[in-house]
């Protein structure tokens, strides 16, 4: 933890270069900073530290079984992240990307990081975001969550971001409110058919367009659905038991 945090406006482009260096700095010594995504501020750390990332996590009050997606520049850093990537999800990337879309997908087994209990997959995302993508072409991937202690309301401004994470973040980088209070949508991509994990920004309707059989968040296969009714029918038929 940081006994000082610095707060600094990057609504100036003038401010932004200075920003940038100071933020790639903390994340050099294994700090936090806040910043500003296109749905709400996040909580960042160097992808590539498990120190980092444990800072974050422990920052949010969350546990290694929640791991934080990482944010990336643009769409061409996936490939070096993930590997066996399915058609349908490079297609998903290209249509939303950058925007609030962040797919799961099979991470590199031979990146030496730790982002938590992933079970060897990664999520990611690039933000539709200036100052985000600008940091991230500085410093590379990013483990980024929502900036917010775990329970709360995601932080729309640096100042509710500040309010709850406090001297655990060692800067904050100021952009102003953001529009939106609903995170990304998240989609995994390792499974077959896709499947939304969490409903966010992005419609269903709009990621169909791309991917006809994308189930939605808690629908159940086609087959698997066949297979509760047929069981369902099947127990209504069958003669109540009686008491001895």
């Amino acid at each position: 933890m940081t006994d000082v945090s610095d707060f600094i406006d990057v609504s100036d482009p003038a401010a932004l270069e200075n920003a940038v260096a100071r933020a790639r700095e903390v994340l050099a010594d294994r700090g936090c900073v806040v910043l500003p995504t296109d749905t709400v501020y996040g909580i960042g750390a160097d992808a590539f530290s498990p120190l980092a990332v444990a800072v974050l996590l422990a920052a949010k009050g969350r546990g290694r079984t929640m791991p934080p997606p990482v944010l990336i520049a643009d769409r061409r850093v996936m490939a070096g992240l993930a590997y066996d990537v399915p058609e349908e999800a490079e297609a998903l990337a290209e249509r939303f990307w950058p925007g609030a879309l962040t797919l799961i997908l099979k991470s590199q087994p031979t990146l030496t990081w730790d982002l938590g209990e992933t079970r060897g997959t990664v999520a990611l995302r690039v933000p539709d975001d200036a100052v985000a993508r600008e940091l991230l072409y500085a410093v590379g991937p990013m483990a980024v969550s929502s900036a917010n202690r775990t329970g709360m309301d995601a932080a729309t401004t640096a100042d509710a971001a500040r309010s709850m994470l406090g001297e655990s973040v060692a800067l904050y980088l100021d952009a102003g409110p953001r529009e939106s209070r609903d995170p990304s949508t998240i989609v995994d991509c390792t499974v077959t058919p896709f499947r939304v994990a969490r409903q966010g920004s992005v419609p269903l309707e709009e990621l169909r367009a791309v991917v006809p059989d994308l189930l939605a968040e808690g629908e159940e296969p086609p087959v698997a659905a066949e297979r509760i009714a047929a069981s369902e029918d099947a127990a209504a038929a069958r003669p109540a038991d009686r008491e001895a």
